[in-house]
């Protein structure tokens, strides 16, 4: 145990005097296009963000790290940060839009009926994505903005393999201030404000048909609901049915803490 200790000590210490001259720097796209959802990547540094709605960022950098901006709205572009843009902490990129032209189109192709053959024979090309350009790329729903938060703030091994030694210094720097913490609560709480939402607008309307409690209490009942550690895992991606089963054993529940104390 002690040995453990003593090696992170060391790789603490040797990450730390690494990533000494290390800035964070407060950026902006300026773009015609859409701004929110831009990559960009520190290719020295090995640090990453996006952009939110309003095209701002915040990465890691210190000078002559190469900053590499990419999306599939808008031409690639590599910056090289420079001492002036290091001691400033601020960075403002121009992006060009990536406009696609239109192949030519020839009149009088023969059609198969098979789909696929069709698409074949067509000659169409798909637009490039970040799979292309070798770049990360996030293929799950849409995150919103805390969740946005939450990915950069808590992304990332904390201690990446690589050679030197390194430390995840931004990650580990959330867990002790706990502003990870802060923003998986913050997460929670948004994800269980769509669901009591769901509850009051869609499922709620339906379960109370036949069964009985007074409407001034049903919106405490949905909250009653939310406090249940299983309440994502009975309520999120659930069919009606099966959210309505929930909200009867709940309601017993209920109604049993509403009882007069004898």
């Amino acid at each position: 145990m002690k040995f453990f200790f003593y090696i992170f000590g060391i790789t603490l210490i040797a990450s730390f005097s690494l990533k000494a001259q290390n800035t964070r720097i407060s950026g902006q796209i300026i773009s015609d296009g859409e701004l929110e959802g831009i990559h960009v990547i520190n290719k020295t540094a090995y640090r990453y963000a996006t952009t939110d709605e309003n095209g701002f960022f915040i990465v890691e950098g210190k000078v002559s790290d190469s900053l590499y901006f990419s999306s599939i709205q808008h031409q690639p572009k590599t910056v090289v940060l420079t001492k002036l843009e290091v001691n400033s902490r601020t960075l403002t990129v121009t992006l060009l839009e990536s406009l696609n032209e239109l192949d030519e189109v020839v009149i009088g192709a023969i059609l198969t009926g098979d789909l696929n053959s069709d698409i074949g024979n067509s000659g169409a090309k798909r637009p490039l994505d970040f799979y292309d350009l070798g770049i990360p790329g996030y293929t799950g729903p849409r995150m919103n903005l805390v969740e946005r938060r939450l990915y950069e703030a808590d992304s990332g091994p904390l201690i990446p393999f690589m050679i030197p030694p390194s430390i995840n210094i931004y990650k580990l720097l959330n867990m002790i201030s706990g502003r990870t913490k802060m923003l998986k609560k913050h997460v929670k709480l948004e994800k269980d404000k769509q669901s009591i939402q769901r509850l009051s607008d869609t499922v709620g309307p339906l379960f109370f048909i036949n069964h009985d409690l007074a409407e001034d209490m049903r919106m405490e009942f949905y909250y009653f609901c939310s406090d249940d550690p299983d309440f994502q895992f009975r309520c999120v991606n659930r069919s009606d049915v099966e959210v309505l089963e929930y909200l009867d054993e709940k309601l017993i529940e209920f109604k049993t803490l509403q009882l007069p104390e004898n």
